[in-house]
């Protein structure tokens, strides 16, 4: 894909927040405030999640990211492909970047979750190999919530 470029970025990025924005703007459109898990940028721990950003011929288009969730599994959190450059690859070659970065830390597992009002990103992450789990952490109690899991 000789236009995209995926790099690691760290968490004051200005790309990475651009992107993250428009993330939330998207989420606030399908969720009430309280069902949208953000990422806490002013954790001590934030140093510990490691971001991806993916520029389409020097556009930053998508980002990512994996949370240490335990000594097993990492989190994919802030998962986003711009609306006008979906259906080109990016997502699955960003989430390809994310699960390598995983292995190489010697996580087993990546989960994820994602609502029920996102039935493309669901379809998306079940076609790349994620099965349904029990939802986790934050999200046990969010009706809303669909837990997914793929062992690395």
């Amino acid at each position: 894909m000789e236009h995209l470029t995926i790099i690691a970025v760290t968490p004051d990025h200005e790309d990475l927040h651009q992107l993250i924005r428009q993330l939330d703007l998207d989420l606030l459109e399908r969720y009430p405030a309280e069902e949208i898990f953000i990422l806490d940028f002013t954790d001590e721990k934030i140093n510990d999640v490691q971001f991806l950003v993916a520029y389409w011929d020097d556009v930053p288009v998508g980002c990512g990211a994996i949370k240490p969730y335990d000594a097993d599994s990492t989190e994919l959190k802030r998962f986003f492909v711009e609306a006008s450059y979906r259906n080109r690859g990016i997502a699955k070659h960003l989430l390809m970047e994310l699960e390598v970065k995983a292995k190489t830390m010697h996580f087993h597992s990546m989960k994820l979750e994602a609502g029920d009002a996102q039935p493309e990103a669901l379809s998306f992450y079940r076609k790349h190999g994620y099965l349904s789990i029990d939802r986790f952490g934050p999200y046990r109690d969010n009706e809303s919530s669909v837990c997914l899991e793929k062992q690395l």
